[in-house]
Parts: C-alpha cells; sequence; structure tokens
C-alpha cells in the first residue's frame, strides 16, 4: 500500500475489497434488521465501493449509495451501483424518501457525526429505519491503525482505545471510537425510537485463511460471547433505529 493509500485508509476507512464470511454475515443482520424495508428504498451511506449496494439490489426496489471519495464512486458505478458522490453531512436527496438506511463503519470517519445522524433521519421516511454500524470503544484493538511521531502505523494497535481521551486522540486523531452514551447522546432530540442497541464481534476472516480450524473455533467462541455480557468487548456496535 503506497503513501496516498494509507493516507487514504487512515482517513476513511478501506472499503470491502472482497465478499468473504464477515460480510456476508453483516449483510444477513441488515435484512433481519430491516424487517420488509429492504424491499423499499435503500441507501447504503458511504458505500465505499458499492459491495453492499450491489448485494441489496436483490431486494430492493431501488438500491442507491452515496460515497465521498470520487475514485471509489467511478469504481461502484463501473460495477452497476447507482452511486451519488458526496458528504453524509449534507444528503443531496428530499426528505422521507427512503425506506431504509444501512451507515457501515462509516461514522467514525465523517467530519460531524451529529449532522449525519441528523441528516439520515431527515431523509427516512416515517417508520423508516438506519441500520448502524460502528467500532465499540471496549474493543481492545484499534483496527485504524495510529500515528506515532508523525508517521501512520496501520494495522490492529493493541489497548489504545482504553487510553485516556487526551491520549488517544492524539495516537488516532483520525478516527472517533464509540461508547453506548456517546451514541445514545448523539441521537438525543432526534424523532427516533432505538429499537437495538448490541455489540458484535468480526468475522475474523485472516486469521480463518491463516489458520484454519483454530481461526475458526477462535470466532465460534467470540461469536458465542454477543449473547453475553461479554459483548462489551465486541468490534462494533450494531444498532436498529427506527424514524417516528
Amino acid at each position: 500500500m503506497d503513501e496516498n493509500e494509507l493516507g487514504k485508509a487512515a482517513e476513511r476507512g478501506n472499503p470491502s475489497f472482497v465478499w468473504r464470511a464477515g460480510q456476508d454475515r453483516r449483510l444477513g443482520m441488515m435484512l433481519s434488521a430491516a424487517a420488509g424495508r429492504e424491499q423499499g428504498k435503500v441507501l447504503v451511506d458511504g458505500c465505499g465501493l458499492g459491495a453492499y449496494v450491489i448485494h441489496l439490489q436483490s431486494f430492493a426496489d431501488l438500491a442507491i449509495g452515496l460515497e465521498i471519495e470520487l475514485d471509489r464512486c467511478i469504481t461502484a458505478s463501473r460495477k452497476g451501483v447507482q452511486v451519488t458522490c458526496g458528504a453524509a453531512e449534507w444528503l443531496p436527496f428530499p426528505a422521507d424518501d427512503f425506506d431504509l438506511v444501512i451507515s457501515h463503519e462509516v461514522l467514525e470517519h465523517v467530519q460531524d457525526d451529529r449532522m449525519v445522524l441528523a441528516e439520515i433521519v431527515r431523509v427516512l421516511k416515517p417508520g423508516g429505519r438506519l441500520v448502524l454500524f460502528c467500532p465499540n470503544r471496549g474493543y481492545p484493538f484499534e483496527t485504524h491503525g495510529i500515528y506515532w511521531r508523525g508517521r501512520y502505523i496501520f494495522g490492529n494497535i493493541p489497548l489504545v482505545n482504553y487510553l485516556p481521551d487526551r491520549l488517544r486522540d492524539r495516537l488516532a486523531p483520525h478516527v472517533r471510537i464509540y461508547t453506548r452514551r456517546r451514541l445514545e447522546k448523539l441521537f438525543t432530540g432526534l424523532p427516533v425510537r432505538i429499537l437495538q442497541r448490541s455489540v458484535i464481534f468480526g468475522a475474523y476472516d485472516n486469521l480463518i485463511a491463516r489458520f484454519g480450524a483454530a481461526g475458526r473455533l477462535l470466532r465460534a467462541v467470540l461469536q458465542g460471547l454477543e449473547r453475553t455480557p461479554f459483548q462489551i468487548f465486541g468490534l462494533s456496535h450494531f444498532w436498529i433505529v427506527e424514524k417516528n
């Protein structure tokens, strides 16, 4: 990965380049959370290269994506994705327009996360749903890398998110991390009901590719913890939010 791509990975995160078990599992969670709304008009807010849009097209009357990076929009468009280049803080869509909005590991990268959620709620129809995934502060690794002495270090860095805010944000100024309370505060005053607040672990596809059965065992154990109080150490928040 060259320096330009490293910088983009730091600022925007990496999109889904391939479709594996982890993406398939999360698509299933999206569809379950949508409760039929995936059959209407769907927006993937921050769609990257369009992987989730492509799979949602099989269910939706219309599935479209929004992506801030022009080169990613071009790549997604070449795959047959209907995509708009724009910022999530200013969605170029009318109010009450979508039955379902997916925000998948995007909120942590935007300039104004509160404004992004307000815009999502604005474009949702009454009764429409937001399916939200974003990083959990309780996870023992910072998955977006850190900056050390002015140099970006890519990878999973242990224990960074357990540091006090002042130190954590110096090491990872490029990405937010969320507690349940911080997420709840972002929705304060918006016309929504939070239907589900949960935390999930990853699919660990890279570990399974490398270690086989041992990796699959680790995944089974960790995903089993999602049904216990130990979910607080999970990778991502998974919330279902419905507009009033």
